[in-house]
C-alpha cells in the first residue's frame, strides 16, 4: 500500500476555489409568520463548473448547506448530515434556510431547505458540533484501503461532457484498476477507489469532506451495466474527525442494484490514514 506523494497541487480554476464556491452570507429576514418560522437565511450562488451534465454536484449542494447550518448553530464541523434532493441545481443564486431544532452542550441539531427562489432543491437534517483533530479509535476492523500512490492513478480530466466539469474544480485520480469503464472495459465489481484533494493547496476541512463523499464516478460503472449518471435521491454523510492537509483517500461500493435503486457505501481516510467520514448514497439506477 502507497502513501500520497507530496506533488504540487494544481492551481484552482479563477474564482473556482472550494470556499469561494460554497460560500455563504446572513441574509436579512423579512417580516411575516413564514420568516418568523426560520431561524437564519443565508444566500449563497450555485457557481459554475461544479456541475455534471449541467445540473450541480450534489455533494457540493451539500456542502454549501453544510455551511450555513454550522454558522447558523456556531458549530463549525457536521457529525452527520443526512439531504434529500428535491430538484437538480443549476449556476446563480441560491437562498438556504436554516431552522434549529436543538442546542445542547456538545451537540446541536437543524434542518435546512436550499433552493432557488421558490423553487426547494433539497431538505437536509444535520448535526454539528466541534470535532478533534486528533480522534480516539477504540476498533478499527477493516484495513485502510490500498492504492497507489497518486502519481500512479489516473488523474479525471473535465471536459463538457464525461468526465463532466465538476472533475476540474478538485484533484481526482482514481486506482487503475477502477478506470478502466471509460474504455467501455468496466473490472465487473462495482467499487470506485482513488484520491481527493481540492485544488491550488486549499486544505480539506469538514465540510470539504462532505464534498469528496459524493465525488467520484458511480462504483456501478464498474458494473456491467448501463454508464449513465445516477440520479440521487437521499445522501449521509457521518463526519468522524478533521482531515490532515493533503490527499484523501477514498472507496466506494456498491452492492445491491434492486428494484430500479442502488446504493453507495463510502469510506474516506486522510493522509495519516484515520478514518475521517463515512457515507451512504441512495440513488437511481442508470436508464438505459
Amino acid at each position: 500500500m502507497s502513501g500520497p506523494s507530496a506533488a504540487p497541487p494544481r492551481p484552482s480554476p479563477p474564482g473556482g476555489s472550494f470556499r469561494t464556491a460554497s460560500a455563504v452570507a446572513p441574509e436579512p429576514l423579512g417580516e411575516g409568520s413564514a420568516a418568523e418560522a426560520v431561524s437564519t437565511r443565508w444566500s449563497a450562488t450555485i457557481a459554475e463548473g461544479w456541475d455534471i451534465a449541467g445540473k450541480a454536484n450534489g455533494g457540493y449542494l451539500l456542502a454549501m448547506t453544510a455551511r450555513a447550518m454550522g454558522l447558523a448553530l456556531g458549530r463549525p464541523d457536521p457529525i452527520t448530515l443526512t439531504a434529500h434532493y428535491l430538484a437538480p441545481g443549476r449556476p446563480g443564486p441560491v437562498s438556504i434556510d436554516v431552522r434549529a431544532i436543538s442546542q445542547g452542550r456538545t451537540f446541536a441539531t437543524a434542518t435546512a431547505t436550499l433552493a432557488a427562489g421558490a423553487r426547494p432543491l433539497l431538505e437536509a437534517l444535520g448535526t454539528f458540533g466541534e470535532l478533534s483533530d486528533e480522534p480516539s479509535a477504540e476498533l478499527v476492523d477493516r484495513a485502510v484501503p490500498s492504492l497507489p500512490a497518486p502519481e500512479e492513478c489516473v488523474p479525471m480530466e473535465p471536459t463538457d461532457t464525461f468526465p463532466p466539469p465538476f472533475v476540474g474544480r478538485v484533484e481526482l485520480r482514481l486506482h487503475p484498476d477502477d478506470a478502466n469503464f471509460r474504455s467501455g472495459s468496466p473490472s465487473g465489481r462495482a467499487l470506485m477507489r482513488g484520491w481527493f484533494r481540492l485544488r491550488g493547496g486549499e486544505d480539506n476541512d469538514t465540510t470539504a469532506l462532505v464534498c469528496a463523499a459524493d465525488g467520484f464516478p458511480p462504483p456501478v460503472f464498474n458494473a456491467h451495466l448501463p454508464v449513465a449518471w445516477t440520479p440521487t435521491i437521499e445522501l449521509t454523510v457521518q463526519v468522524r474527525a478533521r482531515p490532515r492537509p493533503g490527499w484523501l483517500r477514498c472507496q466506494f461500493a456498491t452492492h445491491f442494484v434492486t428494484g430500479g435503486f442502488l446504493e453507495a457505501d463510502g469510506e474516506i481516510w486522510d493522509g495519516a490514514d484515520r478514518l475521517v467520514a463515512q457515507s451512504r448514497q441512495l440513488a437511481l439506477v442508470p436508464r438505459q
